[in-house]
């Protein structure tokens, strides 16, 4: 009988001695396996290595920095942490600069995997106390080599117990420096049995490891899932829409996890006669769009699951059968959810919707998501003011935008701040303005976030120039490049050049105005297309194409938020 994990470390230890395949990679052209025992057996060895390297006086629960694709290597430190009672920081290498110094430090990493292709990444950091580890170097093999007999348990720097803290995932915040959500080993443990349970994972299952790990989209919903059912876990380094099929073939996969426009992606794919020959069963993730899934269902014979739920684990929705299309669900076994006026701290009153689900009372229904039950939340790391936040009047307030149809299903519609979700990165716009503010054409910045066509947002920046300056598309992409911190979703896709900021009566930047307005405003804009390299101005044509994309995908209505 399955009884119900309560740590990490637990799901980790349970491989040992089990020799049915755990970990695949190297795709269709030279797939690898490595049996669940070597899983753990690879796992205890780096925990006897961290137990060794951790200096003198050292934290009792240290954090390991991993900066690494989606090798074998970064499951393995993550299994290293959990036996060893450690938290892993996921590092995010489109970071750049300062920014990327800036999440390690204040992580408290000691230690930094990563690898040779990440390494010019951090050329010139001042990153103090840090000690650098490269997965595929003759130094780090030698220094592994030692441990390679140890065992799950052995070495441990704080014993492994529900409460102990396992990772630190960065989630932006609406004042710049993304926030580093703390979750524990019994919370995660957790969350994992609860997928099994809800998809059925058996050892016959393998899980495809698309999304980059260092989200907790991969390692919450899909390595923790698989080591709870007994699954398989297949890794690609990083996701391609052109190898999707052939590594699902090749792995058998039978399960995979998506963020943001990744369905989208596959659905560009050409299509082939062979598009259902495959053994996908499922799909779970967030931002597909209903339009996206009917198609991807339609055309790959796969269901896909939108589901929502935080990082940080203070609020989740959970789809069920009787869920109608737009909608994610109802609230989560043991959440109290409401829909509140944060103004008024009091509940919206339910949504009206026409006969094509389009919301017809928007300004009346649409609030806050908040949690006025218990909450999992475990706080952020280091930001105490974040936290406060967060969790005021006794609330926990996701920071997100939903509206509740009259039978209590919940909508998404948007997000309460300036951040941005781009391909399901979470970006600041402070952050970007700061970068744009450098450009010396430019005497005002705002950057604000657009509806995606397809699924999230697009970056748009509003500029004043210089009396006397016209705007260079190719000066700015030149300044754009030269940014040593423009991380690789910061770039603006829109850019409106404006004689003068809107401001409201209190001289600051009217950024509602500007969302309001978008592309379609009387301003010059310029714009980036997708795959394309530079800018060009918005003709009458390309906006016509552009607002029969949102049409096609069922989200014109959100240009009139």
């Amino acid at each position: 009988m399955r009884t119900t994990p309560g740590t990490v470390a637990e799901l980790i230890a349970r491989q040992w001695g089990d020799h049915r395949p755990g970990l695949m990679y190297g795709g269709s052209t030279h797939t690898a396996v490595l049996g669940r025992h070597r899983c753990a057996q690879e796992a205890a060895a780096r925990a006897a290595l961290l137990v060794d390297l951790m200096p003198a006086g050292r934290d009792a629960e240290p954090h390991i920095g991993v900066l690494l694709d989606n090798t074998p290597e970064f499951p393995f430190w993550l299994g290293a942490a959990a036996l060893a009672g450690a938290a892993v920081a996921g590092i995010n290498p489109t970071r750049r600069g300062p920014e990327l110094a800036r999440d390690i430090l204040h992580t408290d990493c000691r230690i930094l995997v990563t690898e040779r292709a990440h390494l010019p990444l951090l050329r010139g950091l001042d990153l103090p106390g840090v000690r650098i580890l490269v997965t595929d170097s003759e130094e780090y093999a030698a220094l592994l080599a030692p441990y390679a007999g140890a065992k799950p348990g052995e070495a441990v720097l704080a014993a492994p117990a529900p409460g102990s803290r396992f990772l630190l995932y960065f989630t932006s915040g609406s004042t710049g420096a993304p926030k580093a959500a703390v979750c524990s080993q019994g919370r995660l443990a957790a969350a994992a049995d609860s997928l099994v349970r809800q998809f059925s994972v058996t050892a016959e299952d393998v899980h495809y490891v698309c999304m980059p790990l260092f989200h907790g989209n991969a390692v919450i919903a899909d390595w923790l899932p698989a080591l709870a059912g007994g699954a398989s876990v297949a890794l690609r380094p990083r996701f391609s829409a052109s190898g999707f099929l052939d590594d699902v073939r090749a792995y058998g996969a039978t399960y995979f996890t998506y963020v943001g426009r990744a369905v989208q992606y596959l659905l560009a794919t050409e299509p082939r006669p062979d598009d259902r020959e495959h053994s996908l069963r499922l799909g779970f993730g967030t931002e597909a769009g209903a339009v996206d899934a009917a198609r991807f269902a339609e055309r790959f014979g796969v269901r896909l699951v939108e589901g929502y739920g935080a990082t940080e684990g203070g609020a989740s929705v959970q789809r069920t059968p009787d869920t109608p299309p737009g909608a994610l669900g109802r609230a989560g076994a043991g959440d109290d959810l409401a829909v509140i006026d944060p103004q008024t701290g009091t509940e919206c009153p339910p949504a009206e919707l026409d006969a094509r689900g389009r919301l017809l009372n928007g300004s009346a229904a649409i609030g806050e998501l908040v949690n006025r039950g218990r909450s999992l939340f475990e706080g952020y790391w280091r930001n105490p003011e974040a936290q406060a936040a967060r969790t005021r009047d006794g609330w926990y307030w996701t920071g997100d935008l939903f509206f509740r149809d009259a039978d209590g299903f919940l909508y998404f519609a948007g997000r309460t701040d300036d951040r941005l979700r781009v391909d399901s990165e979470n970006l600041a716009a402070a952050v970007i303005e700061n970068i744009l503010a450098r450009w010396p054409a430019a005497v005002a910045v705002a950057v604000y976030a657009v509806p995606d066509e397809v699924a999230g947002d697009q970056v748009m920046a509003a500029l004043a120039l210089e009396e006397g300056e016209r705007f260079s598309p190719e000066a700015f992409s030149a300044f754009l490049a030269a940014q040593p911190d423009l991380g690789t979703k910061m770039s603006p896709r829109y850019v409106r050049i404006v004689e003068s900021m809107p401001v409201t009566a209190t001289n600051k930047i009217h950024r509602a105005a500007l969302r309001r307005s978008g592309f379609r405003c009387p301003d010059p804009v310029w714009w980036s297309p997708p795959g394309g390299s530079g800018y060009r101005p918005l003709e009458p044509e390309d906006l016509a194409a552009l607002l029969a994309a949102y049409e096609a995908h069922g989200r014109a209505e959100l240009l009139e938020r």
